[in-house]
Order: structure tokens, then sequence, then C-alpha cells
């Protein structure tokens, strides 16, 4: 049955529940191991979509802004203006000032102190070798704005490309109808450092990026979150451009045992359900009485949200609970999923070894008071994570992503002569003579 609010006063059931006793619980349990694998119809579209782009520049822009955004650009408005980011910084509250400024400290301190940094030292054969890290000149980073202005979304990139010092952000996000972009994203996104911003959504914005146009220039990187076409798109043209990682709908799971406290979970479970259709929530738990007091928590506070019927519909297609029988087993079933976030809270002595052994999560909130929505927010690091079990093989935004490094080899004529004789053989091996003899001559000089 769907998960609407009942107005009889019965009871309802948002999750469906999967127990070691099951006769599907094996095939759940499968289905949870997944692999970010691209859907052969989406691709087809993207690849469709970057010809053209590629072929027609802003003129496939401007006919995809009015196909897909049902607004009227040129290829002189496709650029946000002055006088528009003017506008939009009279338009914010003190308030949403405040809260931006507020998360963009934290980014800039979170920065701070996961960069990367230059190092050099010396090799066994006197070699001076080391590493450089520099930021990249010319970043685009991608806002979705679909149902809502992704505000943090632009803090969570930008913020970054900001903090490591990147000269030129350009960011690309939808605008709607009326040619217009929200104003707290605009002013979000002069905060973060953009120093170009168009009106580009979508799988399109992802080549122009990649591939420039008349009036986009290529950047280096593209950063940011979007829906399976746009994450498509940033996977086809790995190679014209380099990526983050592959960010989807959003997702979280919750691993917990009965010292959870089952209004908090509820909440994250609403709060992720909020996100729409495209979400994934999963629960999983060692403690079936936990189970039944979040159902009944998500009933009362359900009722008590604006979008309450809503938010529980998607919970009921799209939020799967699982009880197992220990704590290891919902670690190996979490890193069989990989979840953009990982909700941990388990009591004190298992804490340490259930956190040690979950590898694939994007960001993990351990504890009771540990919230997404604050890591979305504001405590400092991105909330642009893999998703859709891309986890197993990509990280989640961080500062060194901005940091283009390059490695330095510095020899003086001792470190030649140590060096000839292992450099010889492999030469000798590989059939490569040139190689070694530009290292004798310079030993015998």
């Amino acid at each position: 049955m769907m998960c609407a609010l009942p107005q009889d006063g019965s009871r309802f059931l948002c999750m469906k529940i999967y127990r070691e006793t099951d006769e599907d619980y094996d095939v759940a349990l499968s289905r949870m191991d997944r692999r970010a694998v691209p859907d052969r119809n989406v691709r087809e579209t993207v690849e469709k979509i970057i010809a053209d782009v590629e072929a027609r520049g802003d003129e496939a822009l401007v006919d995809y802004a009015e196909r897909f955004d049902h607004v009227h650009l040129t290829p002189d408005t496709l650029r946000v203006t002055d006088e528009e980011l003017q506008e939009a910084r009279a338009a914010v509250s003190d308030e949403v000032k405040a809260a931006i400024e507020a998360s963009l400290h934290n980014i800039a301190y979170f920065s701070k102190n996961s960069m990367r940094q230059d190092w050099s030292g010396v090799n066994a054969q006197g070699c001076e070798v080391g590493e450089r890290f520099v930021p990249y000149r010319r970043v685009g980073i991608y806002v979705p704005a679909g149902k809502a202005p992704l505000v943090s979304s632009a803090l969570m990139t930008g913020g970054f490309a900001l903090a490591v010092g990147v000269p030129e952000i350009v960011a690309v996000s939808p605008c709607g109808p009326d040619g217009k972009m929200n104003p707290a994203l605009l002013y979000a996104l002069q905060e973060a450092g953009a120093t170009e911003i168009y009106k580009v959504g979508g799988a399109q914005a992802v080549a122009a990026l990649a591939l420039g146009t008349e009036t986009i220039k290529p950047v280096e990187k593209i950063f940011g979150p979007g829906n399976r076409f746009v994450v498509e798109a940033k996977r086809q043209l790995v190679g014209a451009v380099s990526i983050d990682l592959l960010p989807g709908p959003s997702e979280v799971m919750v691993l917990a045992d009965e010292t959870a406290n089952p209004a908090f979970v509820a909440a994250d479970l609403l709060a992720q359900a909020e996100h729409g259709p495209d979400s994934v929530i999963v629960m999983v738990t060692t403690s079936s009485s936990l189970l039944e007091k979040v159902e009944e928590e998500i009933e009362k506070q359900a009722a008590t949200l604006n979008r309450g019927a809503y938010i529980c519909e998607v919970l009921d297609e799209h939020a799967f609970g699982f009880l197992v029988p220990t704590l290891k087993d919902g670690a190996k079933l979490a890193n069989a999923f990989a979840p953009e976030h990982l909700v941990l809270v388990v009591n004190e002595e298992d804490e340490e070894e259930t956190l040690a052994g979950i590898h694939t999560a994007g960001a993990i909130y351990v504890g009771n008071y540990s919230t997404v929505a604050c890591g979305d927010f504001l405590a400092g690091p991105s909330h642009t994570l893999p998703t859709g079990g891309s986890g197993k093989s990509f990280s989640g935004i961080r500062a060194d992503q901005f940091q283009r490094r390059t490695s330095i080899v510095r020899m003086d004529k001792a470190a030649a002569e140590r060096s000839v004789p292992f450099v010889k053989v492999f030469a000798e091996v590989e059939g490569l003579d040139a190689h070694g003899r530009s290292l004798e001559l310079r030993a015998e000089s």
C-alpha cells in the first residue's frame, strides 16, 4: 500500500523490512551490492548531446535551454551579468548571508588541513626528489537547481576551489523560465569565488565546460553533483577534461543498534526522503525494537511536516530496512552498498571496531547527535560524495582534488654516477639503449 498519512489514526509501514528468516532475504541483500553502471538509453542520449554541443556550440546550448528549461536565451544572455549579481546581493537577507559565511569559514578550515603540501627528500642514489602541488588554473562547478536552488552545493564545490586558490572558477546552473537564477544561489556563488556564472544546465553544460563554446571557454576539471545525465556526461568526457567523481541522486544508510535514538533516526530518514523519488534510503540494525520505534516516529514526525504525505510515499517506494544478526554483518552490507551518507549509531564498546570495518562510505556521521543535514550545510567536509555504488572506486570532493601534482627530480653528477648501474640494467632489459646512454654520458662527463 502507499504510505500516505492515514486519516483514521491507523498505523502504516514506510519501509520494506527484510529479516534473516525471510525467503527473499538473500536476494534483497544481493541487490544492495551495487556497481555504478550507466543506463544504455542515458548513455546514448548524452552521446548525442555532447556531439551536438561540440558541433554547434552556443546555438546548441540555447536550443537545449528552450527544450529542457523552457527559457528563451541567446548567446549574449547565457552569462550572468554584473547587474544581476548586484541585484542578487541586495535581495539576500542578512540571515542567509550569515549562514553562507559560517559554512565557507568551516570549508576553509577543513581545506587548510587537508590540502597536500610540497615536500622534497633525497633517495638512495643521492637524487633530490619531491612533489609540488599547485591549484588548477580554471575549474568548472556544476550546481543543480531543479526542484530547489542548492545553495549548499555551490559552497561545497566553489568554496573548496576558493580555499585552495583556483584563480578561475566557472559555475553553471540552469535558470528558471523567466531567465533568472535564485538570488541566494547567485550570492553563494559570488562568495564561493565564482569568476563566471552561466545559465546552463544538464549534460550540455558539462559538454560546454569540457569542450568549450563561443562563449564558454573550456576548463581543466569539472566538479559537482547532478542528475544521471549530468553524471553520465562527466563520465563520457574524461580525457577531454578531468572530473572529481560520479555524484548522482542522494542516498543515506543508517547502521544502528539498540542505543540509537529512534526519533533521531526517523528524522534522518524523513530528511533524506525529502530529496524526492530519486533518493535511496536504507536502515540496517541489529534491533527489531528499534525498527518498530523508528516506524512509529516516522508516522508521528511526518504528520508535522508540510510535505509529510509526499515524503512517506517516497519512503514507501525507496526505503528498505534490514534486520541483521551482528554489527559485522551490518558493516559488510554497508561496504557492499557503498552509501553516500552513512549514519553510524552503536554502543561505545563497538563503535571504533565497526567504524574501522567500513571502507566504502562517502561520509560517516558517528553518534546519536551527528546528522547528515549538518554535513550537507555547515560542518566543513564537502557534501559532494559518490553515489550509486561508485563509492567503491571514488571518494568525495576534497581540497587536494583542486591541486595539480607535479613530481620533481634534481640530480648532480654524483647521483648520476650512482644511478648508472641500475638504469643500465633496465635499459638493456627493455631494449632502450638510448635511455641508458643518456645517463652514462652525464656520469662520464
